[in-house]
């Protein structure tokens, strides 16, 4: 098989990286190869272990490539915490034919015009996202192509993130033996996987809860909206029960997918763990419901973050496809159910659902959530390796921007 023919996903979390490696027959996503490594060389998002995450990328390369009978050299990644911010953005020009008509290279223009808004040095321009474009005057226009006018404008989201984090993640990307096809946010790649175009269109906020942070991305009439990175993750789970039981941090994480629940009420009194069980150095039997208690307290405080950000956007419980959980940590009992309670709609977990062969029954996880929606992704942004829109080489950080092809597609399709 030709390896240009592949499009190759790597989602790399803060404890594990998932690979997906894909082709596409006749229009339908073919998965060939699929691994998932634990690892800890990121914190926040962020790697602070270049060594450790080099080896478990490579290890993780090495098991999907054996899985897949292909050899790999190139990847959409996507990037998670690291401080990612969404910030809105104006683009304004000229209309530069004589007769006002509103070509493919105006759009290109105006976008750009808005991809120059001001950053911070310490931070890297990963998307644009257009909202709504304007010509003179009127607004909620989604093409301006064939328009005429004289003043185009367009709204838009700008998502970055810290430059440490990216060049740091590109820089280990690239000693693990391949180049990159795009960088994507997390949430923006699930969201291709696991909800459906009328979901996108009614109102849906896809949540990764990972290892370090919790990541978001909220769409409506089929636009991203908003999208955020949280400093919290599973992993403090692990460390409430830790510090809560007196255990060691092996214990406490074996307890928590083991046994791990938000609902409490819903467990009885005297139902208790043998911790024997887990680790045989351990002889005590500890109350399933305090362990319960402790969990439901720092997942109820995610959940609150998570109900910040829709009020700030004001989508506070007026999300009618409501919420979709992916990433490993949304693998906890009950999660759906207390979600429901805090959010105030409607919850689930999310699992690839786009069309799809090969190795369905192993994708069928949230974890893979994200590394299958990187090759959708892939698919959808026209070729992989050489022909893709855009590309990042490490050392030239400029930003990334869609190509005017896929500018009115977003989620759309």
């Amino acid at each position: 098989m030709p390896k240009d023919s592949l499009i190759v996903g790597l989602d790399i979390g803060s404890t594990k990286i998932a690979v997906c490696i894909g082709t596409v027959n006749e229009g339908v996503l073919h998965i060939i190869g699929l691994s998932s490594i634990s690892h800890n060389g990121l914190r926040k998002g962020m790697v602070d272990d270049v060594e450790e995450t080099v080896s478990a990328i490579s290890h993780a390369l090495e098991e999907s490539e054996r899985m897949a009978g292909v050899n790999i050299s190139h990847a959409f990644v996507g990037i998670n915490g690291g401080a990612i911010e969404a910030n809105p953005a104006k683009g304004v020009i000229a209309i530069s034919k004589a007769n006002g008509e509103i070509d493919g290279n105006d759009v290109l223009r105006v976008i750009e015009a808005a991809k120059t808004v001001a950053l911070p040095q310490n931070r890297e321009l990963i998307h644009v996202y257009p909202q709504q474009f304007i010509v003179d005057g009127q607004d909620e226009i989604r093409d301006p192509v064939g328009m005429t006018g004289i003043r185009l404008e367009v709204d838009s989201l700008i998502i970055s993130g810290s430059s440490a984090s990216i060049r740091n993640l590109m820089k280990t990307v690239d000693q693990a033996g391949l180049e990159v096809d795009g960088l994507v946010f997390g949430p923006l790649a699930a969201a291709k996987s696991v909800t459906t175009k009328k979901q996108r269109e009614s109102g849906v906020v896809v949540v990764d809860i990972g290892a370090g942070s919790v990541d978001l991305a909220v769409f409506e009439e089929s636009k991203l909206l908003h999208c955020a990175s949280l400093p919290i993750g599973s992993k403090h789970i692990t460390h409430d029960i830790a510090i809560g039981l007196r255990k060691n941090l092996d214990v406490a994480d074996a307890i928590k997918l083991k046994y791990g629940s938000v609902l409490p009420d819903k467990i009885r009194e005297g139902e208790l763990i043998n911790l024997s069980s887990l680790d045989p150095a351990e002889d005590e039997r500890i109350s399933r419901k305090h362990v319960a208690e402790i969990v439901e307290a720092r997942v109820s405080e995610m959940l609150h973050m998570i109900k910040d950000e829709l009020q700030k956007i004001g989508k506070d419980g007026v999300l009618p496809a409501g919420v979709i959980f992916t990433g490993g940590g949304s693998e906890i009992d009950g999660l759906t159910e207390l979600a429901k309670k805090v959010l105030r709609l409607p919850s689930e977990i999310g699992l690839p659902m786009a069309q799809l062969s090969g190795m369905i029954d192993k994708i069928d996880n949230p974890l893979y959530a994200t590394s299958v929606g990187l090759v959708i992704w892939g698919m959808e942004d026209g070729s992989p390796a050489g022909l893709a829109p855009w590309r990042l080489n490490l050392g030239k950080f400029g930003g990334v921007i869609d190509k005017f092809r896929g500018i009115f597609r977003n989620f759309t399709d």
